[in-house]
């Protein structure tokens, strides 16, 4: 069976013996361990109660959050590939312009950081988005727009929301490390475009 290429790599459009694929292999364990995290996160041998196409959905909406088109499209084409995702796709992406502000924000404790506290967005999903999503996914993507605009707000009671959503303790935890890898993930591509340009247009000067 082919492995499956570097995830960032394709996100970035990196191909071998460039001077970002050079680079990348400098850090090689840190190339391996990225594209694991993704192998388990989205082809997973056993997906357990947090399917394949929950995940997808997730990663869209997490995604278009970002405001990150290319990466989205990668995950909208995942989404579509599974049985329903074309309709999913179409009411997730109703739901990231309704979630779609600025951050991070949020309150901290009482004490000398207070003065940092910033009100914002306090996303929900609406009742078409709902009825066409379920509970369980409607409840995921309200706690995936906490972690990444308002992850200091998290407290037990938004565990309780996915809980009581179907979602088991492990689902949770899974879920958790798919968001936070997303942001990751979304950074590094974003990271390295912008250093593939400034690469392109230093070549293109030593050239001229």
């Amino acid at each position: 069976m082919m492995a499956t290429k570097d995830i960032i790599d394709t996100l970035a459009g990196i191909e071998p013996g460039t001077a970002l694929d050079g680079i990348r292999a400098r850090r090689l364990q840190a190339r391996e361990n990225a594209q694991k995290s993704y192998l388990s996160l989205f082809e997973p041998i056993d997906a357990g109660d947090f399917s394949l196409v929950e995940r997808a959905a997730v990663a869209l909406f997490v995604i278009g959050l970002h405001r990150e088109p290319n990466v989205a499209a990668f995950y909208r084409g995942k989404l579509a590939a599974t049985a329903d995702g074309a309709r999913l796709a179409k009411a997730i992406e109703a739901e990231i312009g309704r979630g779609e502000t600025s951050g991070p924000y949020g309150a901290y404790p009482s004490g000398p950081l207070s003065v940092e506290n910033t009100a914002g967005l306090i996303y929900r999903v609406s009742a078409e988005g709902k009825s066409v999503l379920g509970a369980r996914l409607a409840a995921a993507l309200e706690h995936a727009h906490l972690l990444v605009f308002r992850p200091r707000d998290a407290a037990s009671g938004d565990m309780k929301a996915l809980l009581a959503a179907g979602w088991s303790d492990t689902g949770i935890v899974t879920f958790s490390q798919l968001v936070a890898f997303l942001s990751f993930q979304v950074r590094v591509v974003t990271g390295l475009r912008v250093l593939g340009a400034s690469l392109g247009t230093a070549s293109a000067a030593a050239g001229a």
